[in-house]
């Protein structure tokens, strides 16, 4: 790989306990310019060690592995508690659902199918290094029949969706179709620390933990819906 001498390559950690699958993710990082592949690890244990001592600016995580499992892992080295966190990228297949919940619960920036194209990998590993998240919307369909009893029944008319401004109700159908921070920034012609600002009094005023359960209170109470 061969990196412009004034460029900052963004350092990457592939963590899957899949040799095959692990080999593919770091041949598609390294073909990047402007990404680098500074670790590998097989199995949860290790990723924490690898995470730990490279200090990569995104670590692609699986999220079941043996030893130590992705959400545990994740959880070390980007939960709450971590005072020196990195930022992880969960892939997981629909079987797995439910776990990548838990994974983000546990830190993680946002996730990933592992059948999606090379080009969707590297845009995310560049979202999620540049401080935004990531949610697709193909595992929110799933994630949103299983979890959704988690968060409370509600209609459009509900009073707190009329606690929302209605560039805050803008912002947070992009969000529900699956929209980075960066990328609804653009849509909306503003600043990327005015989308953040946004985002963050969206997830205040109805109450809700994370980007993941904004999504899926979108979709289940018909204020955004798939195409």
């Amino acid at each position: 790989m061969s990196v412009e001498s004034n460029q900052v390559p963004i350092r990457v950690v592939v963590c899957d306990d899949q040799e095959l699958v692990r080999t593919g993710f770091v041949t598609i990082i390294d073909a990047q310019p402007d990404l680098v592949v500074v670790g590998e690890a097989a199995d949860g244990e290790e990723a924490v060690r690898v995470a730990r001592r490279e200090r990569p600016d995104v670590v692609v995580m699986d999220v079941r592995m043996p030893i130590l499992d992705g959400i545990e892992a994740t959880r070390r080295v980007a939960g709450p508690d971590v005072l020196d966190a990195v930022r992880v990228l969960v892939v997981t297949t629909f079987s797995l659902d439910g776990l990548v919940y838990d994974a983000l619960r546990a830190g993680a920036s946002g996730f990933l199918l592992k059948d999606a194209r090379p080009a969707e990998l590297t845009a995310a590993i560049r979202t999620i290094a540049a401080g935004d998240s990531l949610i697709a919307p193909a595992v929110t369909r799933a994630l949103i029949g299983r979890h959704g009893e988690r968060l409370r029944p509600a209609a459009q008319d509900d009073p707190v969706f009329a606690a929302l401004t209605s560039r805050e109700r803008e912002v947070l159908i992009l969000i529900a179709d699956g929209l980075s921070n960066a990328e609804i920034a653009a849509r909306l012609v503003i600043g990327h620390e005015t989308v953040k600002t946004y985002v963050s009094r969206i997830l205040t005023k109805l109450d809700l933990r994370d980007r993941v359960q904004a999504v899926v209170l979108a979709h289940r109470t018909g204020l955004a819906r798939w195409p």
